[in-house]
Formats: C-alpha cells, structure tokens, sequence
C-alpha cells in the first residue's frame, strides 16, 4: 500500500513540475527554433513512406535470394519447400506492406479531412 501511494505522489510531483514547462513551450515562436517547418501528419507520413518503401526493397530482396534457393535446390526436397517458404513469406511482407499503406492513406484522409468517406 505504501509503494502505491509512493508512486502516486511522484507522479503527482512529476506532473506538478512539468506543468511550467509545458505551459512556457507553448508560447515559444516557431521562427526562433531554427527546425523545419511540418505539420505532425506530414511528418508521420514521410516516416511511415520512407519504412514502407524499406520493405518494399526488402520484399524485392526476399524474393530473388527465395529464387535463387529453388533453382540452387537441384530435386532436393528440402530446399525446395525451404524456398516455397521463404516466398510465402515474401508475399506476406508485401501484403502487410500494402495493408500498411492503406491504413496510412484511410488515417491520413481522416485526420486531415480531404475525404469524407471516413
């Protein structure tokens, strides 16, 4: 019961000091901070285009090294549905991808209000 009420106390602390900090970041002027200039949901988006576009090359990847097992497997059993497997994975990777992107694109719709669908 005391650790509870320990914790609490120190996150009611924590939160009491951060409060002036929070409250003076909030008036201090974009043009004296020297960062470029985004919006939060443009920001998400580039990062978000930038791992997608990443599994996309790893996707293209994973499917020339499972090739090259099947051709390399020479009738052996083994490696051939070792080969199968890594392009069944491969083609999962670009169906999450894909889902990824368009999840990416339906919450980017909604938060900015460019389509009324949602």
């Amino acid at each position: 019961m005391k650790q509870k009420i320990k914790k609490l106390y120190y996150g009611i602390a924590t939160l009491g000091l951060s409060a002036p900090m929070l409250a003076l970041g909030a008036y201090v002027e974009p043009s004296n901070t020297n960062l470029p200039g985004g919006s939060i949901t443009g920001i998400i988006t580039n990062i978000m285009q930038w791992i997608l576009a990443l599994i996309g090359v790893i996707a293209v990847i994973a499917f020339v090294i499972a090739g090259i097992l099947y051709l390399t497997a020479a009738g052996d059993e083994d490696r051939m549905q070792q080969a199968k497997r890594a392009m069944i994975y491969a083609i999962v990777g670009v169906i999450v991808a894909l889902i990824g992107l368009v999840i990416l694109r339906a919450v980017y719709a909604m938060l900015t209000g460019d389509n009324n669908n949602f």
